[in-house]
């Protein structure tokens, strides 16, 4: 049939006797231990699959698969690391974890897990971070998941405190009484333009109707018409386009790809993608750049021929780069006196305040920072060699497995 991740939803239809068996595939990578924790009535427990496709997606690749909810998706056995299973902590120390979006929750959950007292810190009033915000998108409800069993599972651990509403400046996290801080505050979209086509600014970019995704997701007013430029080739960009065509906008995509959101054809969505593009009426042009930014108008330069168009609109949209937000991060690092006093031992970023990605990528990153808390780092890299059997008249070899 093709997808059920709800546990809820499986369970019902085997015991009612529509199912005699569902082979939940995506789910059990999300949560292997799935059929057992049904069984035990340990449902709140379960990682559910989201539907992100990130396991597909590297398969086709031909990378390591990974996954946005179970961060020891592939490398159970080259990294050693179990799902429901801990090393206990190499220290007493106190732990404050500052952004609560994918990384930092993750990296406080499975931080509690081991045995450290972790104090979670998050500016916003909900906890989730990108997450939070990007589930109320058209869509992407089941994202929130992300959140939604990590916020369950944090209020479970006793070790573990969390704050709402709480901006840390320096001087808060300084006279907090943590000797150990993990920074994640996330990223930010630009505005400007940059990304992977444009290196550098978009000629006319500061002008007041030029918004970033950010400003669009924040539930900024629109005018339109609106261009959208799509530097950024993966889901956001079509989202955003049909939250504002829904809200009656025309919109014009531009996107020096050869079609709108192109890199979800690893994803298996783009075929969804493009038809309900087409569904709402947006128009895309594609292999074309944002070359300039007037005061009713945009200049789209061709990549290949540099013809320039003038496509007339009010309001543009940026979706290309992200930009990490490092400040707290560098500004602690900065006086080493002062950290010092305040018995502040180690700073460390995580996730997207470092390299801004995929929610995946910022689990997986969360998740390991807190697998080797006070673990010695590996020199060089790490490897990990299973020895293969002799073959009769061959040479002895082994398979040697790399992991960073």
């Amino acid at each position: 049939m093709g997808r059920y991740t709800s546990p809820d939803r499986m369970a019902a239809l085997v015991r009612g006797g529509t199912f005699d068996l569902i082979g939940a595939a995506r789910p059990s990578i999300a949560d292997p231990f799935l059929p057992r924790k049904i069984e035990e009535g340990r449902i709140d427990d379960i990682r559910e699959c989201i539907g992100c496709n990130i396991c597909t997606t590297n398969e086709l690749l031909a990378v390591p698969i990974r996954c946005t909810q179970n961060a020891t998706t592939g490398v159970e056995w080259s990294r050693g690391w179990h799902p429901e299973i801990f090393a206990p902590p190499g220290s007493r120390d106190r732990v404050l974890v500052v952004g609560a979006g994918p990384a930092g929750m993750e990296c406080a959950l499975t931080l509690g897990r081991r045995g450290y007292d972790v104090s979670l810190a998050e500016a916003g009033t909900v906890l989730g971070g990108r997450v939070a915000r990007e589930r109320l998108l058209p869509g992407l409800a089941s994202w929130g998941r992300v959140a939604d069993h990590r916020e369950l599972q944090l209020g479970r651990l006793a070790n573990v405190e969390v704050y709402l509403d709480s901006a840390l400046t320096v001087e808060h996290v300084l006279e907090f009484g943590a000797s150990r801080v993990v920074v994640a505050t996330g990223a930010v979209w630009r505005r400007d333009g940059t990304g992977q086509q444009n290196l550098y600014p978009i000629e006319g970019w500061d002008q007041s109707h030029v918004y970033s995704a950010d400003d669009v997701i924040d539930g900024l007013e629109i005018p339109g018409p609106v261009v959208i430029y799509d530097d950024d080739h993966y889901y956001m960009g079509s989202v955003l386009a049909e939250l504002l065509s829904s809200a009656g906008r025309e919109v014009h995509i531009v996107t020096p790809a050869g079609e709108a959101a192109t890199w979800t054809r690893f994803t298996l969505e783009w075929s969804h993608v493009q038809a309900q593009l087409a569904r709402r009426g947006t128009t895309v042009t594609g292999l074309h750049t944002i070359a300039a930014v007037g005061s009713d108008h945009v200049v789209a330069r061709h990549l290949f021929s540099g013809r320039e168009t003038m496509l007339p609109f009010a309001s543009l949209v940026m979706v290309a780069g992200r930009t990490p937000r490092q400040e707290l991060g560098l500004a602690l690092l900065e006086d080493d006196e002062a950290r010092a006093d305040a018995g502040v031992r180690t700073v460390d970023s995580i996730g997207d305040c470092v390299v801004p990605g995929a929610i995946v990528q910022a689990v997986f990153d969360g998740h390991r920072h807190a697998r080797d808390f006070d673990h010695e780092p590996a020199r060089g890299p790490r490897y990990r060699v299973e020895p293969v059997p002799l073959a009769e008249g061959g040479a002895p070899g082994s398979h040697v497995y790399f992991y960073a």
